[in-house]
């Protein structure tokens, strides 16, 4: 009978004390140390990055769900999908893709912004060869466009459009031209651009984070050209894409009747600017390259040859 009760008592002890080492915990509370804060969520935290960063140094990336436009394939559940895998070099084949919405379905609602659905905007990645575009909508919800580049490369192409009951959405997507590919060197900054038989001239300063006020003029024959005709609403379109990852902005004019525009590009850096303007029937295309303020562009030791408007307009 003693050993039985010598367990009995230790079995009480160890239960005493257990039951102060639980008591004491109520009291001193758990460790003191906090726990760490829940991961921010934010509105466009869906949005998904190409994988493409911008090399120029001393700029800082934008927070997550501020991209600029163009970085991203999808956001906010729209996700922009090629049906087309690669673009062709040689004769005009057809292109086309979907806007997939966040119920998993083609989008086939839009809301139409300056005259059209969706504008297409292609542009190889060493930011030659431009287009900008409007393909037309099936009942499926695919676009669809005849699209040639003169090229092979890597090209970007870029549906800026409005969903019905959305704000407007700028997504970009990797498209291949196949061959052998040959970059060209950006062009140095210059005031004035050839369009064809045009000289357009541009003026003011690009300043980041701050709306600049751009000015271009047209001239033809050495002549102030002063009957630019309507194109998409208005008299000009413009178009920035920052180099390094083309980042994308689509500015239109402070007066649809002139060629004044307001731009406001989201970090310092230097950026290439096409200006589209109509003039007796026919769209045209000026490129400029223009390095924010206090940015130096870089200069390229050769400059090819090429046609300064080359471009396609549908």
């Amino acid at each position: 009978m003693r050993t039985p009760v010598k367990l009995t008592a230790y079995a009480l002890g160890l239960v005493l004390v257990f039951g102060a080492a639980a008591g004491a915990g109520r009291v001193l509370g758990p460790d003191n140390e906090p726990a760490p804060p829940p991961a921010h969520t934010d509105a466009h935290s869906d949005a998904q990055s190409d994988g493409h960063t911008d090399g120029h140094a001393g700029e800082t990336a934008p927070a997550a769900g501020h991209l600029p436009g163009g970085l991203q394939v999808t956001q906010d559940g729209y996700r922009l999908t090629p049906v087309t895998t690669r673009l062709s070099t040689g004769a005009a084949q057809p292109f086309q893709f979907r806007v997939i919405g966040p119920d998993g379905k083609p989008v086939i609602a839009y809301t139409p912004n300056h005259e059209k659905d969706l504008h297409l905007i292609v542009v190889r990645r060493d930011l030659s060869g431009f287009q900008h575009v409007h393909p037309t909508l099936g009942a499926d919800g695919t676009w669809s466009i005849p699209l040639a580049v003169d090229d092979p490369g890597q090209y970007r192409v870029f549906a800026d459009f409005q969903p019905t009951g959305h704000d407007p959405l700028t997504l970009g997507v990797d498209v291949p031209a196949a061959g052998d590919y040959q970059p060209l060197p950006l062009p140095a900054p210059a005031i004035v651009a050839e369009a064809g038989d045009y000289l357009v001239t541009i003026g003011g300063d690009l300043a980041a984070g701050t709306s600049s006020q751009l000015t271009f003029t047209v001239a033809k024959d050495g002549q102030t050209v002063t009957d630019l005709e309507p194109y998409l609403g208005a008299f000009g379109h413009l178009v920035a894409l920052r180099d390094g990852d083309l980042a994308y902005l689509h500015v239109h004019p402070i007066d649809a009747k002139s060629l004044a525009f307001a731009a406001e590009v989201p970090s310092s850096g230097v950026y290439r600017l096409y200006l589209d303007f109509k003039h007796d029937g026919k769209v045209h295309t000026a490129e400029f390259t223009v390095a924010t303020l206090g940015v130096e562009a870089p200069k390229p030791t050769e400059q090819p040859g090429h046609d300064a408007d080359g471009h396609t307009h549908n």
